[in-house]
């Protein structure tokens, strides 16, 4: 995987003064990692949660119980409040959660395999979207971090 957009967004954020946290369901913390396999990364990554767990959603992130029932854990509303809560559980200005359905199991007619629901917090805005990638779990999982980073880039620009 290619380290170009972490690296443009380390440099981004720090020429912004700003911090970032993940909030990771289906890629288990690879986000993180992108991110901190570039030196320096602690000038500008702030912390990372891993929340694969419906459980670890509510506690660690605040995510309420409620909304995770009635949506799934693969959708807007808690892609959107795991955004929120990494940045209210952290240091940081800027936050990206994704949740998704990375396979090769637990997919559905509405949720199929390759389903990604991404939140982002940017100065204090919240913005979210859904993304279908092709490809075994590995693939999605991948294509979930490049797209993590690249739209972060965007936002942040």
């Amino acid at each position: 995987m290619s380290s170009a957009p972490a690296e443009q967004l380390a440099a981004l954020l720090q020429a912004q003064g700003r911090m970032l946290a993940t909030a990771e369901s289906c890629t288990g913390g690879m986000i993180s990692a992108a991110c901190t396999d570039l030196a320096g990364s602690s000038n500008w990554f702030e912390r990372g949660f891993v929340t694969y767990s419906n459980e670890a959603k509510t506690e660690l992130l605040g995510v309420d119980a409620a909304l995770i029932a009635k949506h799934g854990a693969v959708s807007e509303e808690v892609a959107r409040a795991m955004a929120s809560g990494a940045i209210k559980h952290s240091r940081a200005q800027v936050s990206v959660a994704v949740t998704g359905v990375a396979g090769p199991t637990g997919g559905s007619a509405a949720k199929p395999v390759g389903t990604v629901w991404f939140g982002f917090s940017v100065g204090g805005q919240l913005s979210s979207e859904m993304k279908r990638f092709d490809g075994d779990r590995a693939a999605v999982r991948g294509a979930t971090v490049q797209h993590a980073l690249t739209r972060l880039l965007e936002l942040l620009a």
